[in-house]
């Protein structure tokens, strides 16, 4: 009679050492990676077009004011006055518009990428990464430029998300 000895694999015994990546995290930070893809597009779509949008705020200054436009769309991009000084201070402050905006979507990247590891730093990077942008806002190109329904939904959907992650904060363990 013959006894061989097994030892089990890891495969079998099942990874014990590691937590599970909880289901809503997951779903979490796979749409923060998503929303820092677009985050980088975007910045880098400001700094290219910040001269054209300079050149043609006259024309859509006059569309604007004209009755063919949509109530809506008019209040997406807030009053004519804000507008023309949006557009000069988003010229002037380009390149430092890039930067916070680089920045920003790489916090929030490296954020989500240590929350997925379970990591409790993530979430104060994330929401660091998640703020930057509206301070940055405030600063580059004043309060005026917080204004109207599309920066509205900007703020509802970063309010929504740092409200989902702090939820699953005590999912980190690390």
């Amino acid at each position: 009679m013959s006894y061989e000895t097994t030892n089990p694999t890891r495969s079998e015994l099942g990874d014990f050492d590691k937590p599970k990546l909880p289901g809503m995290l997951n779903v979490l930070t796979i749409l923060t990676f998503i929303g820092c893809a677009l985050q980088l597009i975007g910045a880098i779509w400001q700094f290219a077009s910040a001269q054209k949008n300079y050149d043609e705020k006259d024309t859509v200054l006059s569309q604007m004011n004209s009755e063919e436009m949509p109530a809506f769309a008019k209040s997406m991009m807030g009053n004519p006055k804000d507008y023309e000084m949006m557009v000069t201070k988003n010229l002037e402050n380009k390149v430092p518009l890039l930067i916070v905006g680089l920045l920003s979507a790489g916090l929030c990247l490296y954020g989500a990428m240590q929350m997925r590891k379970l990591q409790k730093q993530g979430y104060l990077i994330y929401v660091i990464g998640e703020l930057l942008p509206f301070v940055s806002m405030a600063f580059f190109l004043g309060t005026f430029a917080m204004k109207g329904m599309a920066f509205y939904f900007v703020v509802f959907i970063t309010l929504l998300f740092i409200l989902l992650y702090t939820t699953q904060r005590k999912k980190l363990i690390y």
